[in-house]
């Protein structure tokens, strides 16, 4: 992915106060880079459920627990966990379901991705919000014991793959220690 340009030459010095003010509409500035990064260190919390598309390609759906911890203003401490669904494809959803479980700690670095489809029951349409994996790593801490709870993801009310708008995912190979940024 390219960085954005900045130019630095004498046609741009006399705009360089420009920037502090909003551009007048002949001046209007397009920017067609764009960013859509996710990286999440938390927590899984269920195993993977395994799939195939009708390519017969496999995926693996689960869900990452993330906490942060605060004081509100009582000075009370305070604790937020956000759960995320997350798919990966291929080579990386065979890994998960062979080697990740409920509990364990998990690197994951994707892109955030909206589904929406019509529910065949009730005709209505749905929506999920997930994190599609390019790369995972599985990380130290909580071994198998369990400790990451149910929360929102405690039923499976997993959509069914087969049926919805194909993917397009895949992504780097999972497992190698480079592709940690720490």
């Amino acid at each position: 992915m390219k960085a954005p340009m900045i130019r630095s030459d004498a046609s741009n010095a006399a705009d360089s106060h420009s920037a502090a003010r909003p551009a007048e509409p002949s001046q209007k500035r397009y920017y067609t880079h764009m960013v859509n990064k996710v990286i999440l260190i938390g927590n899984l919390g269920r195993d993977p459920e395994i799939r195939s598309l009708p390519s017969g390609q496999p995926v693996a759906s689960f869900s990452v627990a993330t906490s942060r911890r605060y004081k509100d203003r009582d000075g009370q401490r305070q604790e937020q966990t956000d759960w995320h669904n997350v798919v990966c494809f291929g080579r990386q959803a065979e890994i998960a379901g062979q080697y990740l479980t409920k509990g364990k700690q998990i690197y994951v670095e994707g892109r955030i991705q909206t589904r929406s489809w019509d529910d065949k029951q009730t005709g209505e349409k749905k929506y999920r919000t997930e994190i599609v994996c390019e790369n995972f790593q599985m990380l130290g801490g909580r071994g198998g014991d369990g400790g990451g709870g149910r929360g929102a993801s405690g039923g499976t009310g997993m959509p069914d793959y087969e049926n919805e708008p194909s993917y397009g995912g895949g992504g780097a190979g999972a497992g190698d220690d480079d592709d940690i940024p720490f």
